[in-house]
């Protein structure tokens, strides 16, 4: 959240867990850059300062392309008004803040300048660094065209519009991944509608990635169904110049913007839903797995038949002997099924399965004739052929990962994520008084090493067997 106010006052703290300076008039707290140490983007609205000429370049071109698929998304011009300052602190194995990224607005005879503070202790990690950029882009375009005057408005930019936003343009540029959709809209998710909304930045900072990730699905789901109605683009643009400055509910501004959505309560679950479903659906073009096509030619190499009585039947394609004692009009009606599986297969298979396909057909077919003298050994041939592709596809998944490990150059956080949930539930014990886990409780002690010990409480009684 920003707060306006004179030229140095800002409305959040500096980076977080920074040492406290030495007693020094204000003027002193900033870090000063000659203009040789700064760099100004293409566009001019970016001046980064600090660290080295290298990452003071991959800071700009960086910011530039996000506001670039930024504008793009909104379908605008750029007509930028208040410039933003970046100030890179620190160098790569600092001791990580709780906050990498922070902003302050300063206010003066000029008008209006954000500053975004970089921690650079993990380097310039560029997920994190496009997320502080496009808010400050959010907020640059609440303050366009707002009087250059002193005021104690305070501002914010809602967690899942920059998430949302960010998830928008990597769906428009390929970059997105579907499988978290199909998920959520299979199993449900994490978060309520009013959730959402409700969810801070500070918030956000300390769920872990899995929410984070489950968090990003949901508010990209919703902007990239903002963007996709009547007039989208038009009440995206008008919606992103009002949301910093906006005190209300925010089901009340979207009505505003979007006037044909009908954003009841129960309405806006249903609708989110069928967004998920539809960014979830996978397309004709998008090839399976190696393990998602096993699983489905596995079940797609099934015989089923109805017996005198009526009764289905299914058998593997291994008990074949049971279907080619059969008439043969019940042969060709339980082939026929696994046929038209095998059929709808082939279109999404992995590529190198194609091959094997036909050769399924052509077995099922002899099957359906009643030519069975080679179907027992051409079945074994064609399993073990299927196991060399799996160990082939395991070998390579294992060589990738091998490959990605060795050569990063940054760390994800995901493990310091893990670390952390692991902390805060050490530091919050959820104690259960059932019978079962005082017992447990107290041979717990036994299996852990003595000065790891805590006391148990002495009015524990051992509950009776």
């Amino acid at each position: 959240m920003l707060v306006l106010g004179v030229a140095g006052l800002c409305a959040q703290d500096e980076l977080a867990d920074q040492l406290v300076p030495k007693a020094s008039p204000v003027d002193e707290l900033a870090p000063q850059f000659s203009d040789d140490s700064r760099v100004i983007s293409h566009s001019g609205q970016f001046k980064i300062a600090g660290s080295d000429a290298a990452r003071r370049g991959t800071a700009a071109n960086l910011a530039e392309e996000t506001k670039q698929e930024l504008l793009r998304l909104t379908e605008e011009k750029d007509e930028w008004k208040v410039p933003i300052i970046v100030e890179l602190r620190g160098k790569r194995g600092d001791i990580v803040p709780q906050r990498v990224t922070a902003m302050n607005l300063w206010f003066s005879e000029q008008g209006y300048e954000l500053r975004l503070l970089v921690n650079l202790s993990r380097d310039l990690q560029r997920e994190s660094f496009k997320r502080a950029v496009t808010s400050a882009l959010i907020y640059e375009r609440g303050l366009r065209d707002r009087p250059k005057t002193e005021s104690e408005v305070p501002m914010n930019v809602p967690q899942w519009l920059i998430e949302g936003l960010q998830e928008a343009s990597a769906w428009r540029l390929n970059q997105a991944d579907r499988r978290p959709y199909e998920t959520l809209f299979l199993h449900g998710g994490l978060f309520k509608p009013e959730e959402v909304f409700a969810l801070s930045e500070a918030k956000f900072e300390t769920m872990d990635a899995a929410s984070k990730s489950v968090f990003r699905v949901f508010s990209g789901a919703l902007t990239m169904a903002l963007l996709e109605q009547p007039e989208g683009k038009k009440g995206m643009r008008e919606f992103l110049a009002e949301v910093p400055a906006f005190q209300g509910e925010m089901p009340a501004l979207l009505r505003r913007h979007f006037p044909d959505l009908n954003l009841s309560e129960k309405s806006l679950a249903k609708w989110w839903a069928l967004q998920l479903a539809a960014k979830g659906t996978a397309p004709l073009t998008d090839s399976l797995s190696v393990a998602e096509t096993e699983r489905l030619l596995d079940e797609g190499l099934r015989l089923r038949y109805l017996d005198a009585k009526g009764i289905l039947h299914e058998n593997p394609l291994a008990e074949w002997q049971s279907i080619a004692a059969m008439e043969e009009q019940t042969r060709i009606e339980a082939v026929r099924l696994a046929q038209d599986d095998l059929l709808r297969l082939s279109y999404r298979c992995f590529p190198s399965y194609r091959i094997l396909l036909l050769e399924y057909q052509a077995l099922l077919t002899d099957l359906a004739k009643g030519k069975t003298k080679d179907i027992a050994m051409s079945i074994q041939a064609l399993d073990e052929t299927r196991q060399t592709m799996i160990a082939k596809a395991e070998g390579a998944r294992d060589f990738l990962d091998w490959f990605e490990i060795t050569r990063a150059r940054e760390t994800s956080g995901a493990f310091d994520d893990y670390l952390n949930l692991k902390s805060r539930l050490k530091a919050r014990p959820n104690h259960r008084a059932d019978d079962m886990s005082k017992y447990l409780d107290r041979f717990d002690p036994l299996f852990v090493m003595p000065e790891e010990r805590s006391p148990l409480p002495m009015n524990d009684r051992l509950p009776p067997f």
